[in-house]
């Protein structure tokens, strides 16, 4: 049985029968609606409606939300209540990610353990501590430079291990006397109606962003999925877009882990604006849980892309003037027609019905890549909703941090599985 800085993890917990939930929807809404003033939370908007594709999306606001962090967030499901439960908990990830002295919705401690600000090679004298360096950073760093570090739980050895507090908090502002890795980010921060959902999101979630980052890097997608009225929901959330004009590229990407991660590209051939050329990603031992969450993000950017527009980013007014042909054709590997294909039905099915079996699973395929997989607690007792952050050292987070360039990009683009590498000879 793992434990996670003393909580357990159960094995006999189960699913739902026909879901991959532990609770059903209106229990976990009713159980994040208690807590939801305690992270701030002061405005849940529906903004489906904002769109043609009509697939459900939330956004939810915390004003009180730390300097250098997001005050909306959003979330998305096949309905309505997934779309509330999937924003609120991104609200509760968010408030608890922020460090206690940050945090001005609660003061409550995460762990009765103190941070430490020490140096690596002073530490690693007496305790497990991870070597900062995994966390691939813009350059090397001395492991003598005095860090803020926390304590975490290795998975694969089921012991305690020092973390920098930099990879776990978002925002990260380093207390005196240490010093900042990198730019704070929210990568593996994942909440769920039980712990063992929570560990679970994490991980996966770390294994999506780096098959993305691999994949946009060496531009190779993977195969093309092709959906049928026989897989019932994903071609139902498929046909919510094509029926819409929009169209969408599903693609199977890549990965080391043999792991199902699917990134939904979609493109609205009806208004060809550059700033609705967006993706969406998800992972998962079932590929149509994969595809499903792939295209619900899929539709989520596209609302928050539409729903943020009158604050007209300079980001946005880039790709503007730049144009939707020269946008797309950036892009094009995301967008491009000639590609191997795949169906649902040629893809193993690898879910158990029990989280714990899952978990099992996925540190299976992790383990030949990476020799740790961390979970750090930051679940507060007065919050009955379990948060973690999940770091996996060595894994790839390029995609959305191009300074954070690491060597399993480099090793798959040495392969010649992409242009660039050729390009910087």
């Amino acid at each position: 049985m793992l434990r996670v800085m003393g909580i357990h993890l159960d094995p006999s917990l189960a699913y739902i029968d026909g879901t991959n939930r532990v609770l059903d929807e209106q229990t976990t809404l009713s159980r994040i609606e208690v807590v939801q003033s305690k992270v701030g939370v002061t405005n849940i908007t529906p903004i489906t409606n904002l769109d043609r594709v009509g697939i459900d999306v939330c956004s939810v606001t915390r004003k009180n939300a730390a300097r250098g962090a997001n005050s909306v967030y959003s979330g998305k499901g096949v309905n309505d209540k997934q779309s509330r439960i999937s924003a609120l908990m991104e609200a509760i990830e968010r408030c608890l990610a922020e460090s206690p002295g940050n945090n001005a919705d609660t003061q409550e401690l995460h762990s009765e353990k103190e941070n430490i600000i020490d140096s690596y090679l002073n530490l690693k004298k007496q305790e497990t501590v991870l070597n900062p360096n995994e966390l691939i950073l813009q350059g090397a760093m001395s492991l003598n430079t005095p860090l803020e570090w926390m304590w975490g739980k290795d998975l694969f050895t089921d012991e305690e291990i020092l973390v920098p507090a930099n990879a776990v908090y978002h925002p990260y502002e380093p207390p005196a006397g240490s010093n900042r890795l990198f730019r704070s980010e929210t990568n593996g921060l994942a909440a769920g109606s039980c712990m063992e959902e929570a560990v679970l999101h994490g991980l996966l979630e770390v294994v999506e962003r780096d098959a993305y980052s691999i994949a946009e890097y060496t531009k190779n997608t993977g195969k093309k999925i092709l959906l049928s009225e026989q897989d019932g929901v994903p071609y139902q959330l498929y046909k919510k877009f094509t029926d819409a004009g929009v169209d969408v590229h599903l693609w199977l990407l890549p990965t080391d882990s043999d792991m199902h991660v699917v990134l939904a590209a979609v493109d609205d051939v009806v208004l060809k604006y550059p700033t609705l050329l967006l993706i969406g990603a998800g992972a998962h031992l079932d590929p149509s849980v994969a595809v499903n969450r792939a295209l619900t993000e899929a539709a989520q950017s596209r609302l928050v892309q539409i729903h943020g527009s009158r604050k007209n980013s300079e980001r946005d007014e880039i790709q503007l003037r730049v144009g939707y042909n020269a946008i797309k054709n950036i892009n094009r590997h995301w967008y491009r027609s000639k590609a191997e294909t795949t169906t649902l039905d040629e893809l193993e099915k690898q879910a158990s019905k029990k989280p714990y079996n899952n978990i099992q699973m996925l540190l299976k395929k992790i383990a030949p890549t990476s020799a740790r997989a961390i979970i750090v607690n930051l679940s507060r007792p007065s919050i009955n909703i379990p948060v973690i952050r999940a770091i996996i050292p060595t894994y790839e987070i390029c995609a959305l941090d191009s300074t954070r360039f690491g060597p399993r990009v480099r090793n798959h683009m040495k392969l010649g599985r992409g242009a660039r590498w050729k390009k910087k000879q």
